[in-house]
Order: C-alpha cells, then sequence, then structure tokens
C-alpha cells in the first residue's frame, strides 16, 4: 500500500490519528516533527528560537525530501506544505490527507500555540496562519476529510472510508 501523509493545522490531530490509522491498516508510524527533533537533538520550539522561521522550513524541506519509508502513515508538521521537495518526496510514493478543521475549533484546541514549536512568524495570528496555510493544504490534499466534531477514532473511520473510494 502506498504511504498515508496526514496533512493540515496544528491541532487537527495529525500524530493521534495517525497512530490509531497505521494500528487499523497494519503500517507503521512516522511523525516528521519527531525525526528533525532526533535528527537536531532539541524541540522543534528550540530550532525555532535558536534559528528563526525561515531556517526551521529550510531544515524541515531539507529533512522531509530525504524520508525514505514503505507502507506508512506519515503525521507531517503543520508547516510541510512550504517545502516543495519535501511534498514531492511524500507524494512521489504516497497519498495525501487533508485534516480539514475548521479555525474556531482549532482555536480551542491549540492554548499553546506559541509554545508549541510551530513555524509562524512574530506577531502572526492563528487565523492568519490559517488563512495562509489553507490554500497550500488543499493544493496538495488527494483526499480532505473534515474533522469538525470529530473524536479521532472518527476521523481514522473516514480516512479509511475515503481511500476505499
Amino acid at each position: 500500500m502506498k504511504n498515508i501523509i496526514l496533512i493540515g493545522m496544528p491541532g487537527t490531530g495529525k500524530s493521534t490519528v495517525g497512530v490509531l490509522l497505521a494500528k487499523s491498516l497494519l503500517m507503521s508510524f512516522t511523525d516528521t516533527d519527531l525525526i528533525i527533533q532526533q535528527k537536531y537533538n532539541t524541540s522543534l520550539q528550540n530550532i525555532l528560537r535558536e534559528k528563526g522561521t525561515e531556517a526551521f522550513l529550510e531544515i524541515e524541506d531539507n529533512v522531509l525530501s530525504h524520508i525514505n519509508v514503505e507502507n506508512s502513515v506519515i503525521a507531517t508538521g503543520g508547516s510541510a506544505v512550504y517545502g516543495e521537495r519535501a511534498m514531492a518526496n511524500l507524494k512521489a510514493d504516497g497519498v495525501a490527507v487533508y485534516l480539514d478543521t475548521p479555525l474556531d475549533e482549532l482555536e480551542k484546541r491549540l492554548l499553546n500555540i506559541h509554545t508549541r514549536g510551530v513555524a509562524m512568524k512574530e506577531g502572526t495570528s492563528l487565523r492568519e496562519l490559517f488563512e495562509e496555510r489553507e490554500p497550500l493544504y488543499k493544493r496538495y490534499a488527494d483526499i480532505t476529510v473534515r474533522c469538525e466534531n470529530k473524536t479521532a477514532e472518527e476521523c481514522v473511520e473516514k480516512i479509511i472510508e475515503a481511500l476505499k473510494s
């Protein structure tokens, strides 16, 4: 089976849904944020603080453009869609699933947006980030799953249904 690449805003549940989806489909699970943290031996927040947003996005694009896994559910960081090389590599043997979650729900979930390791320019609001990224998610998505008012398990069911059709 092709890899399944989960894309979407921070707080959509890509990592949580990804683990459950991988278990359901008997696939491996890969979290790109963890790969970056392991490679640089520090948290995403530290990379952003020490190197800045632009440097972080370059690091992310470089790391993700070299990921080579098979039969895996891949949870990407919310900013992965900024990296054209990264997305080209991931989609070469994968189907991209956009976990579409409305802004008002994300605002309830993301109480720690500025300490969570989210790549966003200083002074940017969650709304501005959402409006900037949403067209990129839609551009790369092969499948879009609405996750509004759904549990992680319900999102997994919707993804599996969409993959079958």
